[in-house]
């Protein structure tokens, strides 16, 4: 059940990194057309990954977009994702007698120690986990739904009409802004998770999936902004890098003489250095539905 939480949780922050916003516009949906000067067509669509049973039919342009489209796109496929949480849990772990007591600052520690303890779990259970997989864990919500997720409906769909599924990138690279941290980050990333615990100001779960159904992405993004405010880096990592990888790709996809709906994360699309932006800055008509 642990496995199974964490991989779910890092398609969570790696593939939807979606939903603190505050609607604040007329409605719209979390899909775009994009058109190429040459006349090519694609959709984007921005994803939640948990959705409540009420929050169904989805917005009609996602069917729509699925419908005109032959292909469907995720951040990363999902057959791949098969088998990978272990290669997940063992990228986190310790070897041998290292612990995380050796990688971060004493205090750090002994607040993680505290922590848990309240919480009647002890330092055997935690000690050998890297900061950022604790942090996976802490932020893992097993009551939250998938299987209403934005991605498993829409891949539900593709798989019953016979559309091929692909990713944007590997899982190596998907679990790139996690694996990657060293010590001094990988433990900055978990205090960020403690100091968002205690905040007040960031949206709750109702406003967030407000925001989804308004598609009020540049609102999204400035909260998501908000929520990395103690570490800029990491929502660099997790967001604008990949945000600037994943463009030539999707420019692929749109040379391509079909039409494929490319769905990731609704974090990735607003802002100066979403995906929305990057294509228009490149000539590409980009029309949110």
């Amino acid at each position: 059940m642990i496995l199974r939480s964490l991989l779910k949780r890092l398609i969570v922050l790696v593939a939807t990194a979606s939903a603190f916003a505050l609607y604040d516009g007329e409605a719209a949906s979390c899909v775009w057309k994009v058109t190429s000067p040459q006349g090519g067509t694609l959709y984007l669509g921005g994803s939640v990954h948990a959705l409540r049973s009420k929050d169904y039919p989805l917005p009609l342009p996602f069917n729509r977009a699925l419908q005109a489209s032959s292909r469907l796109v995720f951040e990363v496929d999902p057959a791949a994702l098969k088998g990978t949480t272990k290669k997940l849990v063992k990228a986190g772990q310790y070897s041998g007698s290292d612990d995380l007591k050796k990688h971060v600052d004493p205090r750090t520690y002994d607040y993680v120690r505290r922590f848990f303890a309240l919480r009647g779990i002890p330092e055997q259970k935690f000690s050998h986990y890297r900061p950022w997989l604790i942090e996976i864990m802490l932020e893992a919500a097993p009551s939250e739904n998938t299987q209403l997720g934005v991605e498993e409906y829409l891949k539900t769909r593709a798989v019953a009409e016979h559309k091929p599924i692909d990713g944007l990138e590997s899982t190596e690279e998907h679990m790139l802004p996690f694996v990657g941290l060293s010590d001094r980050q990988s433990e900055a990333l978990l205090l960020v998770f403690f100091v968002n615990l205690g905040r007040t100001d960031l949206p709750q779960g109702v406003k967030m999936l407000d925001a989804w159904h308004h598609g009020d992405v540049e609102a999204l993004s400035a909260e998501l902004r908000g929520a990395y405010q103690d570490f800029p880096a990491f929502y660099e990592r997790l967001i604008s890098d990949r945000n600037r990888r994943w463009i030539p790709k999707i420019e692929d996809y749109i040379k391509r003489r079909e039409t494929v709906f490319v769905v990731a994360g609704a974090g990735h699309f607003g802002g100066r250095d979403g995906v929305v932006a990057l294509l228009r800055e490149r000539g590409y008509t980009v029309e949110q539905l």
